[in-house]
């Protein structure tokens, strides 16, 4: 946070080190080239075989710019389709509408999860490919509980010719600390996020092969698409903020944070199973829980809304077999910033009960409003009325859930010199 926030915001460095397209960047090119090796150092990759463009402003420029490195405009890719846990950028689009430049400037063909075990379907994705002919297969999700089989995406784009892409924003920060499968043995390219499990600022960092033949111009390509043809100058501030973050990751420490919020989702899965609620896959490998709320007749959109009134920072998502992804049935829950609060699986024994209260108000809520409308739905969640006690509880429960939440610490922030502002009173 003092990087990002710091002087380093000021400098234009358009271009790479040693190559600026301004003067006064010699500290700036030191800077990229810290940042640079500390990526690689973070995944243990060898300098002769990967190089790193750390410039992108986010996962999703990464992405693009990956794109435009590795295929035309009209060439074929396949992605996890969205709603069994893909990324909009991996080709995502609609029966109405092309949805993101994954699925405007290239032609997307979405692959899926098993129905039967809600893993991804490795043999239908070969026969697909077969059929389909994709120049670039993008493996990694958003909302995928388990781990991945690279070996086996590597054979399907040997045997068609494709190119392998891992998008690892999600579970980077479990891949430096060798808790997961490394896509660094089978990929060609790999990009990331700095700022989820890797617990950095808000960019992205684009991965790609040097050694052998078949990528003798990959890292020109992979920096020409960075800049000039997607982005412009570099926010060296956030450059900064990512080194910082990536001298962190090579420490004992995170290997040990990495563990922890593992070993964190799996007592929140297991937690939620004791009390008799369905997940998909069963349970977790990472730092992720993906909730199927569809057996309750509840709404992720609803559930959202419940825990954002009490205090609890949740996201509505798509399970495998949503008609929609606009609809989603289920929702997302992640332990990589409790765990960064210190929580461990006790504590989240806590945090899984405060979510089950939840679904367990959800549920009177929508039986108060009447109506399967969202509208209906926040309005008795935040309207005390006479015969009816969903409101009351919402406030009861926010309580304990802000009494709980205020024992720990706030990464970045003094907690205890916290005041609050005058006119600004609690509100429960």
């Amino acid at each position: 946070m003092e990087a990002n926030g710091s002087i380093l915001t000021n400098k234009y460095s358009e271009g790479l080190p040693g190559a600026r397209y301004y003067g006064g960047n010699e500290y700036i090119d030191e800077l990229e080239v810290l940042c640079r090796k500390r990526a690689l150092k973070a995944f243990n990759l060898d300098p002769a075989k990967w190089g790193v463009n750390v410039q992108p402003y986010s996962g999703s420029t990464a992405n693009f710019a990956a794109l435009t490195a590795l295929i035309q405009p009209q060439d074929r890719l396949m992605g996890l389709g969205l709603p069994d846990g893909g990324h909009l950028t991996h080709g995502y689009y609609t029966a109405k509408k092309k949805m993101t430049a994954s699925s405007i400037y290239f032609q997307s063909f979405p692959y899926a999860l098993d129905p039967s075990t809600q893993l991804i379907d490795y043999a239908g994705l070969r026969k697909q490919a077969k059929i389909f002919k994709p120049r670039l297969i993008i493996c990694g999700a958003s909302a995928y509980p388990r781990d991945w089989d690279y070996k086996t995406l590597r054979a399907v784009c040997d045997d068609g010719g494709a190119y392998l892409m891992a998008d690892i924003a999600h579970t980077s920060g479990l891949i430096a600390a060798q808790e997961l499968n490394s896509p660094f043995d089978y990929c060609d390219v790999v990009t990331t996020t700095t700022h989820k499990t890797l617990r950095g600022p808000r960019a992205g960092l684009i991965f790609f092969r040097k050694d052998g033949a078949n990528y003798e111009d990959l890292e020109k390509r992979v920096n020409d698409a960075v800049f000039p043809a997607c982005q412009g100058g570099p926010h060296n501030n956030t450059i900064a903020a990512v080194a910082t973050a990536l001298l962190q990751v090579s420490q004992p420490e995170f290997k040990e944070y990495a563990r922890q919020v593992i070993a964190n989702a799996r007592t929140l899965g297991s937690s939620l199973r004791e009390h008799g609620y369905k997940l998909q896959t069963d349970g977790t490998d990472n730092h992720l829980v993906l909730w199927d709320l569809r057996p309750l007749g509840l709404t992720g959109s609803k559930v959202e809304k419940v825990c954002d009134l009490l205090g609890i920072t949740i996201n509505k998502n798509a399970v495998s077999g949503d008609a929609s992804a606009q609809t989603p049935g289920g929702i997302r829950l992640g332990t990589s910033a409790l765990t960064s609060r210190n929580m461990k699986e006790e504590d989240i024994k806590v945090v899984a009960d405060f979510l089950h209260r939840a679904i367990q108000l959800s549920m009177t809520l929508q039986k108060e409003a009447g109506t399967k409308m969202l509208k209906d739905f926040v309005r008795v969640a935040t309207t005390e009325t006479e015969g009816k006690v969903g409101a009351k509880m919402v406030k009861e429960l926010r309580q304990e859930v802000v009494t709980f939440a205020r024992k720990w610490p706030l990464p970045g922030v003094d907690v205890a010199g916290l005041q609050r502002p005058a006119g600004i009173e609690e509100d429960f």
